[in-house]
């Protein structure tokens, strides 16, 4: 099997984006080199796509997103959607439900193409990375009314936990037949959010699934992250790298580079091709 790396993946916030939500003008170029010398450059974020145009605009120099933590694969180039999951209303009103009883805010947003998205509930605790999220995304929010909720498939569920992550195992044993991810909020930088997806969703089965579409061997891969959701993608691709920037306890099972702030990005890069 040819060794030589064919596709680079990277998260999005905290790896590839810097504190400002920019992409550092030296981590840019590199993405162009990239390609010259024909390596498939793909961003895996747990944001939904409407999110990313956000932030990078439709000409930034990537050719695949796979956005919502692996729900949804995007061509970059064409912007054609080239694969989507779901979960089942049934579940979806079982976890609702779940969350309601536990009194915990969350989030349930549409099917893609529209999963930015959502309702939510409110549980009426002080939670100020909750009610930050809703503001931020308000025109597309809608209260939850439980009394006459009928629920319908939804891409994602996500609970906005607070900062302790006991709450997150309980979950994980008390849920099944989904898949359940951790992450840091992007907002505060400190709360514990629960994502819940169909059990064949991660950024890593999204990996998996676009290597096998383009012929790419697992041993071809290299990856870059920062955070708890990306764990799944660390543990797919070939040659793994968090960045400085990253939680102590994931820095110390995967290898070194610099921080978000500090063009980590391309670090890792050249760290793993100079050999190619």
């Amino acid at each position: 099997m040819n060794q030589k790396t064919k596709m680079v993946i990277t998260d999005l916030d905290g790896t590839l984006l810097n504190d400002a939500q920019k992409v550092n003008k030296k981590d840019n170029e590199t993405l162009q080199r990239l390609q010259e010398s024909d390596i498939v450059r793909v961003i895996a974020t747990g944001r939904n796509y409407f999110s990313v145009t956000r932030v990078l605009s439709p000409s930034f120099p990537f050719d695949y997103l796979i956005f919502s933590s692996g729900a949804g694969i995007l061509n970059w180039h064409t912007k054609k959607l080239i694969y989507s999951s779901y979960l089942v209303k049934e579940k979806v009103a079982e976890i609702a439900r779940f969350f309601i009883d536990h009194k915990v805010d969350f989030m349930i947003h549409e099917v893609i193409p529209n999963n930015h998205k959502f309702v939510y509930h409110d549980s009426g605790s002080h939670n100020p990375d909750f009610e930050r999220r809703c503001n931020l995304y308000k025109e597309f929010a809608e209260p939850l009314n439980p009394s006459t909720e009928t629920y319908d498939h939804a891409c994602q569920i996500l609970a906005v936990s607070g900062k302790s992550p006991e709450f997150y195992n309980y979950v994980l044993n008390k849920i099944k037949g989904v898949k359940i991810i951790r992450a840091t909020s992007p907002l505060d930088g400190e709360s514990v959010w629960i994502e819940i997806f169909p059990e064949d969703v991660s950024k890593g089965h999204g990996v998996e699934r676009l290597c096998s579409q383009l012929g790419i061997h697992k041993s071809q891969t290299l990856g870059i992250g920062n955070d708890y959701n990306d764990l799944d993608l660390l543990e797919y691709t070939n040659q793994s790298f968090v960045v400085d920037n990253a939680p102590p306890e994931i820095k110390e099972h995967y290898q070194s580079c610099k921080s978000n702030i500090n063009c980590g990005f391309t670090d890792a890069v050249y760290q793993a091709l100079k050999n190619n």
